[in-house]
């Protein structure tokens, strides 16, 4: 069975805040306008996930919440997992290979470095580098197709789909 992953790095956070930590950053502006505008584009384009796993930071949670919307997901179905924050490939893995079966398209939020490692070790072809050197911007949203179930994840089995950058969207 092929299952699709999208993977979320949360948007533009605001280094200006008050937070006290990191875990607390929210989003900047231009986050809380990105969010949004991911979510749309997922929508209109028929990815909503069957499933949706995500870092519980403040800025990912904010991310999620704002995609979610927009293709019509209550914050309940969200599953809040403390391992995507600060997480390496391995750990990152485990969470996905954890997914129901029955999930056919999932969609993980989190951080960077380790969603742009995770795209890359994933995928069977090298992810060309774009030209920024940023595979995963902030509110960017990678679409992978997996030939395996969830529980057989593993490196170099993927296909990448699409690599789609929030500033490309259009309002």
């Amino acid at each position: 069975m092929t299952h699709e992953l999208l993977v979320l790095r949360h948007a533009k956070s605001s280094w200006n805040s008050s937070a006290s930590t990191d875990f607390e950053r929210p989003l900047s502006k231009r986050g809380r306008r990105d969010a949004p505008r991911v979510g749309r584009f997922l929508a209109t384009g028929g990815l909503v996930p069957d499933y949706v796993v995500s870092s519980p930071a403040t800025r990912a949670r904010q991310t999620v919440l704002a995609v979610c919307a927009e293709m019509g997901i209550d914050e309940g179905a969200v599953h809040w997992d403390d391992r995507i924050y600060h997480s390496s490939t391995g750990r990152l893995m485990d969470v996905l290979s954890e997914c129901p079966e029955d999930a056919h398209r999932v969609l993980i939020a989190g951080h960077n470095p380790g969603l742009e490692m995770l795209v890359q070790t994933l995928c069977r072809h090298p992810v060309p580098m774009p030209d920024d050197y940023k595979l995963m911007p902030t509110a960017a949203v990678a679409h992978l197709e997996i030939p395996a179930p969830w529980c057989e994840l593993d490196g170099g089995i993927a296909q990448l789909i699409s690599l789609t950058r929030a500033r490309s969207l259009k309002d």
